[in-house]
């Protein structure tokens, strides 16, 4: 079959949609979370797992971070010490980041083959294109810069894309995460991908989640459609 990036930023209801097109799409679909909050993942890493019980053990909210929010900036350790243990961190940032986005992608190719429509909730190339993949900014770590050079050149691409739009005052009044500045400049951020996939599509996620859920069912439907005619093309020319 074939994979399904539901994206948008918080509050425009990725999750909501994904598990009931899990069983409302009409075809076989396995739902998959491809974002960094750890409280929602449904498939990770056995260390990460044990990382997140120490995280909760001592008492702190089990979320790896995700893209970082530009206003803020921590400034670098003064001590050499702090300098060595900053990098240090970042490293085994990288490789935990690294690790738990190929292990995801392995039930995806697992699932495929299986003949099942993959609805990823949030994608990780999709969520650090702007920050880790396009940015060029001289202040971009180098571990962004590493991680970016990985999930561009290396990391899958999702089949379709489904763009969940709507206003941050919306997505803020709905959740209360982030801020509005916030949360509008990761839909902007959305909306400059369209040139970068070739199968990219809007949806208003203003309107009630019953008519958000049945275009994002036709589009997939759609797009499945398309995909049939065109193997049966391909195995039309091949046979004469």
């Amino acid at each position: 079959m074939f994979t399904v990036a539901v994206i948008g930023a918080d509050g425009a209801g990725k999750t909501t949609v994904c598990r009931r097109l899990e069983r409302q799409l009409g075809l076989p679909a396995k739902y998959l979370y491809m974002g960094v909050n750890l409280e929602c993942s449904n498939r990770m890493l056995p260390t990460t797992r044990v990382l997140l019980e120490v995280r909760r053990w001592r008492g702190r909210r089990p979320v790896m971070a995700g893209p970082p929010d530009p206003t803020r900036v921590k400034p670098p350790p003064k001590s050499r010490v702090g300098r060595v243990a900053r990098g240090l961190k970042s490293c085994l940032w990288l490789a935990n980041q690294l690790g738990e986005e190929w292990f995801r992608q392995l039930f995806v190719w697992r699932y495929v083959r299986s003949g099942h429509v993959v609805l990823f909730d949030r994608h990780f190339l999709i969520d650090y294109y702007a920050h880790d993949i396009s940015s060029t900014g001289p202040a971009r770590p180098f571990r962004h810069r590493l991680h970016g050079f990985f999930l561009g050149r290396f990391y899958p691409r999702p089949d379709l894309v489904i763009f969940l739009d709507a206003p941050g005052e919306i997505l803020f009044a709905r959740k209360k995460e982030g801020t509005v500045p916030l949360l509008e400049r990761r839909r902007r951020e959305y909306h400059e991908l369209q040139r970068h996939f070739s199968h990219f599509h809007i949806v208003d996620a203003t309107r009630g989640l019953d008519q958000v859920t049945c275009e994002v069912r036709d589009l997939i439907r759609s797009f499945h459609d398309r995909q049939r005619r065109h193997l049966g093309d391909l195995v039309g020319r091949h046979s004469q």
